[in-house]
């Protein structure tokens, strides 16, 4: 607002400035020619000088107008700066994690719309071993992750990782431990080489390209001008939703993070793609933890374990043969995502 007022307040004092001044000098100069004392083209002459004064106090204004929003900008910046994170660590251990996960009686409502997204969620996933989270919009796929990857806490329960609750470890060495593929898929405006590589110390040519391969995206790079060298624009926008994606899980995998969690970013790639990704991430991650949330039973069929979530509760839980032998949740999903007639 001050901004707003203090440019509302410039351009009127500008104009005012600008036309009492050439008023006065032709007022003034009106009464020296008619005392004898000038001509008419020095007063012409002293006209021309005071509207060459105008852009030098117009150009005096502007910079005043930069630096005050220079000054709300960086007022906006150091608020930010300034915010203390609600995900702090009381104890800040950093002991090498292998993946073994544990949710015990997980409960989460979020503070702002008191929506209860998860209730009473415990199950226990051993390290090395891979989860397929499976349910309806709404269900609380995303929440399980966010709760996994420590953007919030539980409300009531406990998450243990090889025994360790999350809030004991130090927050940016857990996070390390964990490759996370979100729904958003956010890339730099940088090379492809560059995005599938950020994050990564010790990233080479050959484990982008390798990392590339695995994600399925290595045929997709070679069909543009300039390869992996190739320049993306803002947030990957010369990229297809799919392409995208798959540029975000090898730059999750190329890190070989003891735990992988995927957060439904296969929902743009067709089923032939998806096999690829799949087999290609199962080849890269043999001894990590997987989690894979999705809305398409193809996608987590082949899992170790399968949690069927259902208005944030966990309704299912087993392999995909006995799921479906079940006739619950599974069954149907399964029926419906492969015959669309079915009921």
């Amino acid at each position: 607002m001050e901004l707003v007022k203090a440019d509302a307040l410039f351009m009127p004092v500008i104009s005012i400035l600008v036309g009492l001044s050439t008023i006065l000098t032709i007022y003034i100069g009106a009464q020296e020619v008619a005392a004898g004392h000038i001509s008419i083209g020095t007063i012409v002459q002293f006209v021309f000088y005071v509207n060459q004064l105008t852009w030098p106090f117009a150009s005096v204004g502007w910079v005043t107008s930069l630096v005050r929003k220079a000054e709300a900008s960086q007022g906006r910046i150091n608020e930010f700066l300034k915010t203390t994170p609600t995900i702090q660590s009381f104890n800040g251990s950093k002991p090498s994690l292998q993946g073994d996960i544990h949710f015990d009686h997980v409960y989460f409502t979020y503070a702002d719309t008191q929506i209860q997204a998860l209730k009473d969620i415990h199950f226990h996933l051993p390290a090395g071993k891979s989860l397929g989270v499976i349910g309806k919009t709404g269900s609380g796929k995303s929440t399980l992750a966010q709760l996994l990857t420590r953007t919030f806490d539980p409300t009531q329960g406990k998450i243990t990782m090889d025994g360790h609750a999350l809030p004991e470890l130090d927050v940016k060495h857990y996070r390390q431990h964990i490759g996370y593929v979100p729904q958003d898929v956010f890339l730099f405006s940088d090379t492809i080489a560059s995005n599938i590589g950020f994050g990564c110390t010790n990233a080479t040519a050959e484990s982008i390209e390798q990392a590339a391969k695995d994600a399925a995206i290595w045929e997709d790079i070679q069909g543009f001008p300039q390869k992996m060298e190739t320049l993306l624009g803002e947030r990957g926008i010369n990229l297809s939703g799919g392409q995208k994606q798959r540029v975000s899980i090898a730059r999750a995998i190329i890190q070989n993070p003891p735990s992988l969690l995927l957060d439904d970013c296969l929902s743009a790639v067709d089923n032939a793609t998806e096999e690829k990704i799949l087999q290609g991430i199962e080849r890269r991650i043999q001894s990590s933890t997987a989690i894979i949330i999705a809305h398409r039973v193809s996608t987590v069929m082949h899992c170790d374990y399968i949690m069927v979530l259902d208005e944030g509760k966990m309704v299912q839980w087993g392999q995909h043969e006995n799921l479906i032998k079940e006739k619950g949740v599974y069954s149907t999903l399964f029926a419906l995502q492969n015959d669309p007639t079915a009921e």
